[in-house]
């Protein structure tokens, strides 16, 4: 049986780190690697949607919940998963994340229906909502001092840059092989994670926590959140006031409201005690990162339609074309990791809101006509790059502050934060370009209609990174600074 390791909340960073006995870039690699594998699959989809929507008959609005299935799982069971961490075991809960992971992505690579597709889907979600919050973990509990946030900012790097090389190993795949490789490229990833994990990851647990997990209350915030989005995007069939979308609304929002009520009075073990809310840190990095993680993400979705259905690209050149946000966001994230010591979180953040907002807006200007080149590179990488500087920030703020008791809760709920704003942002933006499109349908071309739709989802992204610039004021000027001693 393998020896279990546990620390106390409050154990100190040094002793923390005497239980390590693998060298601190494989441990980070063996936590960037899953994180990767989650971060990928959202992106290296959309390009492959088209040809999957053909060979699956999925309709355009349909085929949203190829991608929301997978996020509303993974943001509904972030939190049960962060929890997971700390009370079963960093090694013992990724390992468990990976196998659910690999698994559903060979079902979702042999899916010969929608109704398949959408179920494995789900189950990949379930998987990276276990082995995400894992991976944070494991490095907050690694890494110490000066390392630490350096360590951050090569998980977030890959975390953000995951997004642009999904968009650009999507394409390939899909142009040069199959749809179907999208998934499979998964298997080798988490073989090797899986060996690697079992190999070098020393098990690390709260020697306090107890082992029970508040199922009902994932379940409760799971099918809120899908009741809301399914609602939201239920509107490109009918109108806001039709019974059905409120009837989908509605009930959503009773979900939520039990499930906010069961947190506070019911459960003996909240799934989020909301006591770690007092930080105003985290509480500011989390609704941060709902804003621009979700204007982030309907970027990759909106722009890999706009390079296929309009500027005729096929699946390889459109995943070329992201392929400089990608480096962008890696840059992005290593030149504020650097930063973080002497600037502080807030300064960075405030910067990466500022840079997204131009972006968005440059962006909207896209015609028909357009080349990518003049009109879309800059801007494009502009918004890559301010991910980049963002993101980072944001994690260690979400994390500094809070016991190391809760370190996977912290990470569980700034992930939740992400992949909530990015499923309600490409149900809420999807349906107004849908609109928008729709109504200019017969008036014009049908490659302006589709623009249009595509420059008001852009206008509105930039709306939302600008609100994230104003709540940066609520960042705590100091987090993240070095201080002296």
């Amino acid at each position: 049986m393998r020896k279990v390791d546990y620390y106390t909340p409050h154990m100190s960073v040094t002793t923390l780190a005497e239980h390590r006995h693998a060298p601190d870039w494989l441990i980070l690699s063996i936590a960037c690697v899953a994180q990767f594998m989650v971060v990928l699959d959202v992106s290296i989809v959309t390009v492959a949607l088209p040809r999957m929507s053909h060979d699956l008959h999925f309709t355009l609005t349909s085929a949203q919940w190829v991608v929301n299935a997978y996020v509303l799982t993974f943001a509904g069971f972030l939190l049960l998963g962060g929890r997971a961490a700390d009370l079963f075991g960093r090694r013992k809960v990724y390992l468990a994340g990976i196998f659910i992971f690999t698994l559903a992505s060979i079902g979702a690579g042999f899916a010969a229906t929608g109704a398949q597709m959408v179920a494995a889907r789900a189950i990949q979600g379930l998987g990276g909502a276990i082995l995400s919050p894992a991976t944070l973990t494991i490095i907050v509990t690694t890494f110490h001092g000066p390392r630490l946030p350096k360590a951050i900012g090569a998980w977030s790097a890959v975390a953000g840059a995951g997004g642009a090389v999904g968009s650009l190993l999507g394409g390939l795949l899909t142009g040069w092989a199959s749809w179907r490789w999208v998934f499979f490229i998964n298997v080798p990833f988490g073989i090797a994670a899986t060996i690697a994990a079992s190999l070098y990851l020393r098990e690390l647990r709260n020697k306090d926590a107890t082992t029970k997990l508040d199922v009902t209350g994932s379940v409760l915030v799971t099918g809120g959140l899908a009741s809301v989005i399914y609602g939201v995007v239920h509107t490109t069939a009918t109108s806001w006031t039709s019974s059905n979308t409120i009837d989908w609304l509605c009930g959503g929002l009773v979900l939520l409201a039990s499930f906010i009520f069961w947190e506070a009075k019911v459960a003996s073990h909240p799934l989020v005690p909301f006591r770690i809310f007092r930080s105003r840190s985290l509480s500011s990095a989390n609704g941060i990162m709902l804003l621009v993680g979700g204007a982030f993400f309907a970027m990759w979705y909106f722009l890999t339609f706009y390079f296929q259905h309009v500027l005729g690209y096929g699946p390889a050149k459109t995943g070329f074309a992201f392929l400089p946000m990608a480096i962008a966001i890696i840059i992005g994230a290593q030149i504020s990791s650097r930063l973080i010591t002497k600037t502080g979180v807030r300064p960075l953040v405030q910067i990466g809101s500022t840079l997204a907002t131009l972006g968005f807006l440059w962006v909207s200007l896209i015609g028909p006509q357009s080349s990518y080149w003049s009109d879309i590179f800059v801007p494009s990488v502009l918004c890559a790059f301010a991910i980049g500087i963002v993101f980072s920030p944001l994690a260690l703020a979400a994390t500094s502050e809070v016991d190391r008791a809760d370190s996977g809760l912290a990470s569980g709920l700034l992930n939740t934060a992400r992949q909530v704003g990015g499923s309600l942002s490409l149900a809420i933006l999807g349906t107004v370009a849908a609109d928008q499109t729709a109504s200019l349908t017969g008036h014009v071309s049908n490659a302006s209609a589709l623009v249009s739709g595509y420059q008001r989802a852009f206008q509105i992204s930039a709306g939302i990174t600008f609100v994230a610039l104003i709540v940066t004021g609520l960042l705590p000027r100091q987090t993240g600074r070095a201080t002296k001693t």
